[in-house]
């Protein structure tokens, strides 16, 4: 989403090259092209001018080290000012009372039954919590239908009262049977409305004075640019939320709300929501996010991917297997899956540092296995699991059945012995040689 602000703020460290240190004269230039960056962007202009004015104050006189360049230092000084702008540290979502009961408010179309949805995976998966969602949206025909498919993915109950139009009457109602059913977090979902809308706003009011949330999180959709700032403004002057949340950040987004909303609001941007997966939802990391946009990667979160999809029993079972050549196919559609379920691979790779750089015009399909998978799930179960098996007439018949040609199925065979070969030889290295991986 950042790839244009990136590459403007590339170019504006370059200007920098050559100097022996940062003077108020060779970085002028500079911070026009930073602030210039940042308004194309959608920043706010307010924000723009003040972020360069703190960068300038920071810049100057510093004492460029010989081992440091000017232009190394700029680039320190911005990623800790945007570091900052975004709100300085993390901010985790407050889960108090029982239950605890989290409130969902936004604009219609901002994307809040799907984002209902991954926050009930998320404090199930990761904080260990039961969930109820609430379906509150009693006036989109398919709100209460969307948020019980949703329910159903990720095995969270859904509290409904179809007929009821009363939204504040459906939530007092849910809290207190997650009361007497031992459920100890409660997620509202609500209508969506405009901040023009009096008695629609009336009605979140009344519904936030009769459930007394512990958190109130406002969606707003990541691709209305400086519009999601302004909405958020209004809103948080009625509401007084808690925190923000950006949904479609995988979308054709400038990446200026994610950067403002905080010095606009005051507000928290707690969380960033990409795609419609379950699992596509981040906790919003200010320096992490940083790093991102000055296309310094975020190996952090990268890290953290790969450890939820770690299973020790799994790694220690592939291990034995790798030492003693018995890798196979079932193996190998084990690897892809848990490759899968990290996410988008676009994303994942571009959080490996200068990598998103050189992806920047390279299409990576989400689809990217299915030729792989199709050629596997053509093998026979004996195939699958003694590839020696395979000769020129099983390739023939394999190629057929998942509708490929015989150079693609070699193709498949050629990479499976590379990776065979290199997992075994990692398999093989002295124990201290090897990084474990903490959960």
């Amino acid at each position: 989403m950042f790839e244009n602000l990136t590459d403007k703020l590339e170019r504006s460290f370059k200007i920098l090259k050559g100097e022996g240190r940062i003077t108020e004269i060779n970085v002028a230039e500079s911070l026009k092209e930073i602030r210039r960056a940042l308004i194309d962007a959608d920043v706010n202009y307010k924000v723009a001018k003040t972020f360069t004015d703190e960068v300038k104050a920071k810049a100057l006189g510093q004492d460029v080290l010989k081992s440091v360049k000017p232009g190394q230092m700029m680039t320190k000084i911005v990623r800790d000012e945007l570091a900052q702008l975004m709100g300085g540290t993390m901010t985790d979502i407050r889960l108090e009372g029982n239950p605890a009961v989290v409130l969902i408010a936004g604009l219609q179309g901002s994307g809040k039954t799907t984002f209902s949805g991954k926050l009930a995976h998320l404090i199930k998966s990761k904080k260990g919590r039961q969930v109820l969602l609430v379906a509150g949206d009693v006036y989109r025909p398919a709100a209460i239908e969307q948020l019980k498919v949703l329910g159903s993915q990720i095995g969270v109950e859904v509290y409904t009262e179809e007929g009821n139009k009363n939204p504040v009457q459906i939530a007092e109602n849910a809290i207190q049977y997650a009361r007497a059913n031992h459920i100890n977090t409660v997620i509202v979902d609500t209508a969506g409305r405009l901040a023009v809308d009096e008695e629609m706003m009336q009605e979140i009011t009344r519904i936030k004075a009769a459930v007394k949330p512990s958190e109130t999180l406002f969606v707003v959709d990541a691709m209305t640019g400086q519009d999601a700032v302004n909405t958020a403004r209004e809103f948080n002057q009625r509401l007084d939320f808690d925190g923000v949340v950006l949904t479609k950040l995988d979308g054709d987004t400038r990446g200026g709300a994610a950067i403002s909303i905080r010095a606009v609001v005051n507000k928290p941007l707690k969380f960033i929501s990409s795609g419609e997966k379950m699992d596509a939802l981040q906790v919003f990391h200010p320096e992490r996010m940083a790093d991102r946009i000055l296309g310094m990667g975020d190996i952090v979160s990268l890290v953290e991917k790969a450890q939820e999809q770690y299973d020790e029993e799994e790694a220690r079972r592939l291990k034995k297997k790798l030492v003693k050549d018995q890798f196979n196919f079932n193996d190998f559609l084990t690897q892809i899956n848990q490759i899968k379920k990290m996410g988008n691979l676009k994303d994942v790779a571009s959080m490996i540092p200068g990598v998103g750089k050189a992806l920047k015009n390279v299409e990576i399909r989400d689809d990217v296995f299915k030729q792989t998978e199709s050629i596997i799930y053509s093998m026979t179960p004996a195939e699958r699991e003694n590839p020696a098996l395979i000769n020129a007439s099983r390739k023939q018949r394999i190629a057929k059945g998942s509708g490929t040609t015989l150079q693609d199925v070699n193709r498949l065979l050629k990479q499976f012995e590379d990776t065979r070969k290199m997992m075994k030889a990692v398999a093989n290295m002295p124990k201290g040689m090897i990084p474990r991986m903490r959960r």
